[in-house]
C-alpha cells in the first residue's frame, strides 16, 4: 500500500480506540459499565446492535460468496424482521421488568440456578470461540494481503479492541460502534460505486445487472423446499427467525446492546430498525460481490486471489504446470470476454433470441473458467500442503487492491479492521459482564461492593481478550468465514433458546425437566452435524441452519417428555 493508504489506515483505527477511551473516561461504577448508564437512545442502539453483527466477516466473506455463489444468501436475513418483533414483545418487557445485567438472570427466577448456569456457560463457550474468529477472520487475510505476520496480525486487532473495551464497558463500545458504522458502510458504499464506474465505457449499471442476472449471480429467491439447502426462503423465515432470536434474545453480546436503553421504547425501537435495514445493508454488500463479479467479466481475474499462496507455488516443482493452467484461464477469459460482450448488445438491441444464444454461451465459457480454478486449487494444494485453497474471502479485497485508487485502499482496509473491532468490542463486553455476573458474583464472592465488582469485569473483559487471540492465532479456515460463525451460532444457540421459550411459554415445566432436556437436545446437535458431516445423517440430513428450529424444539420436547415421565 501506499504511504497515503497507511496513514489513512492507522489514522482511522487509532482515533476509533482514542474516541472510545476519551468518551468513557471516568466510569467509576458497575451499572455505567456494564448498561452504559442506562440512556442511549433508540438510533444509537440500532447502530450498535448492527455494529456488533456486522464483523469483518460480513465485509470479507459476504462479496465472495455472492462471486461464487450469487446473492441467494440474503435470504437468510428473510426473517430478521420476525424475530425482532417477537423479541420485542415477548423479551424486551421481561428483561426491563427485572431490571437484569444479563440475560441469564431471568432463568434462575424461572428455574433454579444449574438452569441459568447451564445457559450461560453454553454462551461462554460459543462466544468465546466467536470471539477468536471475529479477530482471526481479518488476520489471516490482511496478514496475508500486508505480509504481516498473523499472529502479530491477531495481536494488533486485539489490543486496540482490549484498550477502549476494557476501559470503557458498554458505553465505549457504544460510542465507538457509531463512528464504525459510518466508516463500514461509507467505504462499503463508496467501493460499491467505484466498481460500477470501473466497468468498461458503454457498460453501465443496468448492463451490469443484466450480466450478473444472465449468469446466475442475482438469484435473490429460491422457493424450493430443501432441507439439505442452507439458504432459501424456507430456511431464512423458520430456521433463520430462530438463529435471530437466539442471537438478538438470548446472546448477552446483543442483550447488552438494548439493556444500554433509555426505556423499553428505545429498546424496541433500536431493535426495529436493525430489522428494517440489516436486510437492506446485507443485499447492497452482496450487490457489490456480484458487481465485482461483472468487473472480472470484463477484466483478467486471477486464476486464484489469494496471490501470497500462488507465490509459494512459484517456488515448488508445480511452477510451470500451474502457470500453464494460468494460460488456459486466459485463453477461456478471452473467448469469454468476446461472449459477454455479444452478451450485453443483444441485451442492449432487445433481441431475445440473440441474448439465449449469447447467455448459453457466456455460462459454457464460465463453466469452462470455474473448473480450471478448481484444478489450479487442486494442485495448490498438492504443491504447499497445509495452504488454504478456498480463496473466496480473498476476492474482494484482491480486487480492493488491485483496482481502487490510493486513499479508498487504506480506508476499505479500515472498513475491515473497524469492523473486527466492533464485534469483537461488544462480545468481549458482554463476556467479561456474564463472567462477573452470573458466576463471580453469583457463586464466588457474593458480598463484595459495586468498586470490586467493576474491578472484576475489567480483569474478566481483558481475560477474554487474552484468549480471544489465543484461539485466534491456533485456528483455520473453514469452508468460508461466514458460513463459519453461523454454523457455531447454530450449533449452541438452539439449546439457549429453547430453554428460554420453555421459560416464557410453557408455565408448567420445572427446572430439572427443562435442564436435562437442554443437555439432551445440545448432544442431540452435536451428534447429528457430526453425522451430516459425514454423510451418515439418514433422516437428519439437514442445513445447519436447521438446527436452530429442531434444536430449540427439541428441548421442549425433551423437556415435556421428562415432566410427564416424573409426573407419573
Amino acid at each position: 500500500m501506499s504511504t497515503i493508504d497507511w496513514i489513512v489506515l492507522f489514522g482511522t483505527l487509532l482515533s476509533i480506540v482514542a474516541y472510545g477511551v476519551w468518551k468513557t473516561r471516568g466510569t467509576k461504577d458497575m451499572d455505567s459499565y456494564l448498561r452504559g448508564g442506562s440512556d442511549v437512545k433508540w438510533w444509537a442502539i440500532g447502530l450498535s446492535i448492527m455494529a456488533t453483527q456486522a464483523s469483518a466477516i460480513t465485509f470479507l466473506s459476504t462479496p465472495g460468496q455472492a462471486y461464487t455463489d450469487g446473492m441467494r444468501f440474503i435470504q437468510f436475513y428473510f426473517g430478521l424482521p420476525i424475530a425482532m418483533i417477537l423479541i420485542a414483545v415477548f423479551f424486551l418487557p421481561i428483561y426491563y421488568k427485572l431490571k437484569v445485567y444479563t440475560a441469564y438472570e431471568y432463568l434462575e427466577t424461572r428455574f433454579d440456578m444449574k438452569t441459568r448456569m447451564l445457559a450461560a456457560f453454553i454462551f461462554l463457550i460459543q462466544r468465546g470461540l466467536g470471539a477468536g474468529i471475529t479477530i482471526y477472520a481479518p488476520s489471516i487475510i490482511l496478514s496475508s494481503l500486508l505480509g504481516w505476520d498473523l499472529k502479530l496480525t491477531n495481536i494488533i486487532i486485539g489490543v486496540m479492541v482490549i484498550i477502549y473495551t476494557v476501559s470503557g464497558g458498554t458505553k465505549a463500545v457504544t460510542q465507538t460502534q457509531k463512528a464504525q458504522m459510518a466508516i463500514m458502510m461509507g467505504g462499503m458504499v463508496l467501493a460499491g460505486y467505484l466498481v460500477i464506474v470501473s466497468l468498461p465505457s458503454g457498460v453501465g449499471f443496468g448492463d451490469a445487472l443484466q450480466v450478473a442476472g444472465k449468469m446466475g449471480k442475482l438469484n435473490v429467491v429460491n422457493f424450493e423446499f430443501d432441507l439439505s439447502d442452507r439458504y432459501n426462503f424456507w430456511s431464512g423465515i423458520t430456521g433463520a427467525v430462530f438463529l435471530f432470536m437466539s442471537y438478538f434474545g438470548t446472546d448477552q453480546s446483543q442483550v447488552q446492546r438494548y439493556l444500554s436503553g433509555k426505556s423499553l421504547s428505545e429498546s424496541r425501537l433500536g431493535l426495529m430498525m436493525n430489522g428494517l435495514l440489516k436486510v437492506p445493508m446485507q443485499f447492497i454488500i452482496l450487490l457489490i460481490g456480484a458487481m465485482v463479479f461483472v468487473f472480472y467479466q470484463y477484466n483478467q481475474p486471477p486464476v486464484f486471489f489469494n496471490e501470497t499462496v500462488k507465490e509459494q507455488v512459484y517456488e515448488t516443482p508445480y511452477a510451470d504446470e500451474f502457470r500453464g493452467l494460468e494460460s488456459d484461464y486466459e485463453d477461456v477469459f478471452e473467448r469469454k470476454l468476446e461472449a459477454v460482450n455479444d452478451l450485453t448488445a443483444a441485451v442492449d438491441s432487445g433481441d431475445e433470441t440473440q441474448v439465449a444464444v449469447a447467455k448459453a454461451r457466456v455460462n459454457q465459457m464460465q463453466t469452462q473458467s470455474d473448473a480450471i480454478r478448481d484444478e489450479a486449487r487442486a494442485m495448490i494444494g498438492e504443491a504447499v500442503p497445509g495452504a488454504e485453497v478456498n480463496d473466496k474471502d480473498y476476492i474482494f479485497m484482491n480486487y480492493v487492491m488491485s483496482v481502487l485508487p490510493i486513499g479508498i485502499v487504506g480506508l476499505l482496509f479500515a472498513v475491515i479492521f473497524s469492523a473486527a473491532m466492533s464485534s469483537t468490542s461488544s462480545e468481549l463486553n458482554a463476556l467479561g459482564s456474564t463472567t462477573t455476573i452470573d458466576f463471580y458474583k453469583r457463586r464466588v464472592k457474593q458480598d463484595g461492593d459495586d468498586l470490586h465488582y467493576l474491578k472484576s469485569s475489567k480483569m474478566f473483559t481483558l481475560a477474554w481478550g487474552i484468549l480471544a487471540i489465543i484461539v485466534a492465532s491456533t485456528l483455520s479456515l473453514f469452508e468460508n468465514l461466514i458460513q463459519a460463525v453461523n454454523l457455531i451460532g447454530s450449533l449452541f444457540y438452539p439449546t439457549v433458546l429453547g430453554i428460554f421459550v420453555v421459560a416464557f411459554f410453557f408455565k408448567s415445566i420445572k427446572s430439572n425437566a427443562v435442564f436435562i432436556g437442554a443437555v439432551l437436545s445440545q448432544i442431540a446437535i452435536i451428534v447429528i452435524h457430526y453425522l451430516n458431516t459425514i454423510g451418515q445423517a439418514g433422516i437428519f440430513k439437514m442445513g445447519f441452519l436447521w438446527y436452530n428450529a429442531f434444536g430449540c424444539i427439541l428441548v421442549i420436547v425433551f423437556s415435556f417428555i421428562i415432566k410427564v415421565v416424573r409426573d407419573r
